[in-house]
């Protein structure tokens, strides 16, 4: 691929984005990790997943995730759609790739989940031989597990996220051509929030800027759901929100609403100052770039992401302010995901240190915050990075703001 985000969007003069290779490409990753799990087939609700394996974009309805939309899969036929009665609608006529395809209730009611076992899903696996099967599920209620215990006793469920999350895991090059464009949108709407960042304007007009920016260039939604624009004392300790809150002079102001294009997610934030900063406010800042730009040198193969957060850690460190981080990791792997695994700097239960990996890609961001700071003390920056056989390579490319480095 090019290396750069192209255009989004389809020309007759120039190759950018073969989504029907895409497609295929993706399809064939879960088979293969269906094929070297122990898994004889697999059954997905998660958005992104649906995503992933069908391209289906779906309407989201709030607080329905996982409820909507499924896709069965084998490791080697084609996909099943089951999708809302709109959706199906929209996949018989313009989605030549789908072929079969299943209308299913919300899975909320527990009559209506019992029906979609007992007549959709029990003849889709009698049709392939597996009444008696293991089945790989990445997230259900209970109502349905109940009604698998139920009607399906010989079926045993297996866990299914981790099989997507190991196909999802490295990017092939034409998600990360995708991803690059969404990282050209995300910068767009990031400059534009950080260009709108101004005394006496309210939090949530900047967001609406920005989201204003997303959907002209073509974006599908923002990196969250509620956009993150923190200004002052919002950020120490962060409000990861937009409010009516005033900006005034002094405030850092802290911008992270990234955007989605083709499914693939760009997750890129900016701390900038309104007026002139503190000398306070110049040290944190300056205490966070450093430790970002020290956790990056550490992301190339053979180094871990323990490597990475350590020399985040030890760098912002130097400055006094290790123990002001954000208890929260440190980065995160992003594609479908707005937020997947591999983590960096976890530091809950469970935890894990893994080697980087080619086409692998991160969001970075590490966060400090000091309470009592006038105009606020908390300072984030976060970029995409895509691991590569030599130095890293940076997706984002929004400017940082020098008038906070000393």
């Amino acid at each position: 691929m090019s290396g750069y985000a192209k255009g989004p969007f389809a020309v007759d003069w120039e190759d950018r984005y073969d989504f029907a290779e895409l497609r295929r490409q993706r399809v064939a990753k879960v088979q293969d990790a269906i094929a070297q799990s122990e898994a004889d087939a697999l059954l997905v609700w998660k958005d992104e997943n649906v995503r992933y394996i069908t391209a289906l974009r779906a309407q989201l309805i709030a607080g329905k995730t996982t409820s909507l939309n499924g896709v069965f899969l084998t490791p080697t036929e084609t996909p099943v759609l089951l999708g809302s009665g709109g959706e199906i609608d929209k996949a018989r006529f313009g989605m030549s790739w789908i072929g079969e395809a299943h209308a299913v209730p919300i899975m909320e009611q527990r009559e209506l989940v019992d029906g979609f076992v007992t007549d959709i899903l029990t003849p889709i696996l009698a049709e392939r031989g597996l009444l008696s099967a293991k089945l790989a599920v990445d997230q259900a209620n209970i109502s349905f597990i109940q009604a698998l215990q139920a009607h399906l006793p010989d079926i045993e469920l297996i866990d299914g996220d981790t099989v997507m999350q190991s196909a999802r895991w490295i990017k092939t090059d034409l998600e990360v051509a995708v991803i690059e464009e969404a990282c050209a949108i995300g910068d767009s709407v990031t400059q534009r929030a950080l260009d709108g960042t101004k005394a006496g304007r309210r939090e949530l007009e900047v967001a609406g800027d920005a989201m204003q920016t997303l959907f002209y260039l073509g974006g599908e939604m923002a990196h969250v759901i509620t956009p993150f624009v923190a200004s002052g004392e919002h950020m120490s300790p962060p409000h990861r929100l937009a409010t009516d809150k005033i900006i005034r002079n002094q405030d850092l102001c802290f911008i992270d609403i990234g955007a989605m294009w083709n499914g693939y997610f760009a997750d890129i934030g900016r701390t900038t100052i309104v007026g002139q900063p503190s000398k306070q406010q110049k040290t944190i800042y300056t205490a966070v770039y450093e430790g970002l730009m020290a956790g990056i040198e550490q992301m190339r193969p053979g180094k871990t992401n323990k490597d990475c957060a350590d020399a985040i850690i030890n760098k912002i460190g130097d400055y006094g302010l290790a123990e002001h981080l954000f208890s929260l990791f440190i980065g995160h792997g992003i594609g479908m995901g707005a937020n997947e695994p591999p983590y960096i700097g976890e530091t809950l239960p469970g935890a894990t240190t893994y080697e980087f990996q080619p086409n692998q890609v991160f969001a970075v961001e590490p966060l400090v915050w000091v309470p009592d700071v006038r105009g606020g003390g908390g300072v984030r920056i976060e970029d995409m990075i895509l691991i590569t056989e030599g130095d890293a390579h940076l997706l984002s490319r929004v400017e940082y703001e020098e008038r906070l480095l000393l």
